[in-house]
This record gives structure tokens, sequence and C-alpha cells, in this order.
């Protein structure tokens, strides 16, 4: 397919990219920080989103949503990125909406699905146990005792864990850690007997939080898809998120960026503006190309996820591992190249730095998306 958007897809982008302006700049991000709110997130903006069908934009039509696909969703998110609007948009439907109908029967997307899209319910996942992303060395346990399930265990990195209704946990209900079989995912109400929450505000002041589960005992109508056999639906739904948090990353360095650019034209040294050093005219020469590069990988991802291609996962892999490499690199020289003011906290570069580096890591950083990339090549 032809990397170029269509005339409707160029509408979404530009109608998002003014609505997040408008109602969603960094100074938004800066006041929740500042205030310790209590959500992490606003309440009233998310229904605004929700009421614009950005909650049910990936999510099909027979379940209350638009069924306008990922690259839609990836539009927003890119946006998103741009301005660092804080919403449940990452959790809830790259996330939660996407396992729940890859992997959901179908009357459990009918009971959920449609108020996820309606922006009613915040579904988050709970995956990561240790300080590394690593689906198969699920440790949480889910024993099957007088016909219900008990599920003992901790997870951490938990996105909107303390904002949402219900909780996806992914536990082993057979096998030992680092087995690829035994998974099994588990929805769980957000005041389940047993289930404790702690919030953890992030370095980039988004929500984030740990779960503690002791004794849950729940009903095998909790299980989401068959037992014993989650990962390969949870590898489709990663694969799709990680996409999704690349259009994010992508949003961010290509803000970054041109705010960087717009500062080279304007600050003077030694009597000349410092667009005109040619040292930094590389440094910004190399950043542009890759970013151009960027742009095309994550919107082919898009696309073949929409598609169903069969190489989604190593084309969001790919995609994840360069948007971990040049974010990173974007964030650092944007810091550089502003000097002094870059480092401070009055100064919004600092905020756009600390989101890439949550965002990295999140759902596996460079080094993990690397490797998966280079097994699903055959090496």
């Amino acid at each position: 397919m032809p990397l170029i958007l269509n005339e409707e897809e160029q509408m979404l982008k530009d109608a998002a990219a003014g609505f997040l302006t408008e109602k969603a700049p960094v100074a938004a991000l800066r006041q929740l920080r500042d205030e310790r709110s209590e959500s992490g997130y606003d309440k009233d903006l998310w229904r605004e989103m929700a009421e614009m069908g950005w909650a049910g934009i990936a999510i099909p039509e027979a379940y209350g949503g638009l069924g306008y696909g990922y690259v839609g969703l990836g539009l927003v998110l890119e946006q998103m990125g741009r301005n660092l609007s804080v919403s449940p948009l990452q959790s809830a439907v790259a996330t939660a909406a996407t396992l729940i109908n890859i992997a959901g029967s179908e009357e459990q997307k009918q009971a959920l699905l449609p108020d996820i899209a309606a922006g009613t319910l915040l579904v988050t996942l709970a995956l990561q146990e240790g300080r590394h992303h690593a689906p198969a060395n699920t440790a949480l346990t889910a024993t099957f005792k007088d016909g219900s399930y008990v599920l003992n265990g901790k997870k951490v990195a938990v996105i909107d864990a303390h904002v949402a209704d219900k909780i996806i946990v992914v536990a082993r209900t057979s096998g030992s850690a680092g087995d690829s079989t035994g998974l099994s995912l588990f929805l769980l109400d957000s005041d389940t007997v047993g289930l404790s929450r702690e919030r953890v505000i992030m370095v980039d002041s988004r929500n984030s939080g740990t779960i503690a589960l002791h004794n849950v005992t729940v009903g095998s109508d909790s299980i989401i898809g068959e037992p014993n056999a989650a990962l390969e639906a949870l590898e489709q739904t990663l694969s799709i998120a990680n996409t999704c948090l690349a259009a994010e990353m992508l949003g961010l360095s290509l803000q970054a960026y041109e705010t960087t650019i717009e500062y080279l034209k304007q600050r003077s040294q030694f009597g000349a503006v410092l667009a005109s050093f040619q040292g930094l005219q590389h440094r910004a020469a190399d950043m542009f190309a890759e970013l151009e590069l960027c742009k095309s990988m994550v919107l082919a991802t898009l696309q073949a996820i929409d598609a169903q291609a069969d190489n989604v996962h190593l084309l969001a892999a790919g995609a994840k591992a360069k948007l971990c490499e040049v974010t990173e690199r974007v964030t650092n020289e944007a810091i550089q190249m502003h000097g002094g003011i870059g480092m401070t906290d009055e100064f919004d570069m600092g905020f756009y730095l600390k989101r890439a580096r949550v965002a990295q890591q999140t759902l596996g950083g460079y080094s993990y998306q690397l490797d998966r990339f280079a097994s699903l090549s055959g090496f």
C-alpha cells in the first residue's frame, strides 16, 4: 500500500491536531503534575474524546465502535504524542480493547467493548512482574480449586492501575515461569476482594501502578479466551499496542525536532544564528532523515495491522525498536541544542524527554524488540 494518507485520514489527523493543541497541550500535563491530580487525567476531556469517537475508533462497529481501524488510532496517538496529551487511550483502547477483541468470547465482547468505546469503562492489562518486559516469565499463579481459580502474585508497571474499572491479569494456570504455554487471562473487577492497588506516578507524570493479589477467588467465567493458551493472543495484542506506542513516540519526536529547529533559527551565538552552524545543520539533517524513515515504518505497520498481514509481528518489532532508538536520540539532541534552557522545568522540552524514556520501556524496550525482530527474521 502507498505510504501516504488519504483525504479522510488527513482530515482526522488535522482534526485531532486542532483539538489537542487547544484542549490538551503540554500545559495541561504540567497542570496535572503540579496539582497532583487524583485521577491523573482530565475526565471531562476524556469524555469529549469519547464523544468524538476516539475511544471506539479501532473497535468494530458490531461492538459499538467506529471500525475505522488502527491507522486512525495511530494518527490520533501521534497527535497526542506531539502535545503530550494524557488519557486512557493507550491502556483502555490500544491494549485492553484489542486483547478483548482478539481473545474474548462473543458474550464478553458484547458486554465490554461498547462501554469501552463509549469511554465509560476503563480496562487495563496487568502483565509485567519484574524490571523487564518478559511475558513468558509470568509467575503469578491461578490455581484451580473447588471449581474456582485462586490467584496469588504481584504485577508492576500496570498503566492506569488505580483508575481502571476492570483489570485483565495474565496468570499462570500450568507449567512454570518461562514456559510458552500455561498462561491464561483473567478479567477482574478492580474492587475484587483480595486485590490491592498502589498508584505509582512515573517520571513522565503519568499513571502507573502495582497490583497485588492475595487469594483472589474467581470463577471460570472470568477467563478471557482459552485457559493455558493466552500467549498467542497476548503476542498479537502486544504487537498492536507497541505499534500504537511507536505512533505516539513518532509524534513527540517530531514535535521535539521541530521545536528545536525553530529555536536554532532564532537563537544567536557569536553574532550568528545557531542554524547557520554547519555542525548543527548536519545533526539536524540526520534527525530529519531518521524521522522520515520512522514515519514510513509506523504507517506501514498500522496498515499491515488493518490488512491482517502475516508480517505484523515483524513490522511491529522493527517499528518499536527504531522509534526507541530515534526518540532517544532526538530528545537528547533537543535538550543539548537548547543548552541551559533545555534543562529547566520552566521549558517544555524536559517533558518530552521524560515521556520518551517511559514510552521506550513500556511493553518492551529497544533491546527486547530488536531481539524479537532478529528472532522473527530467522537469526
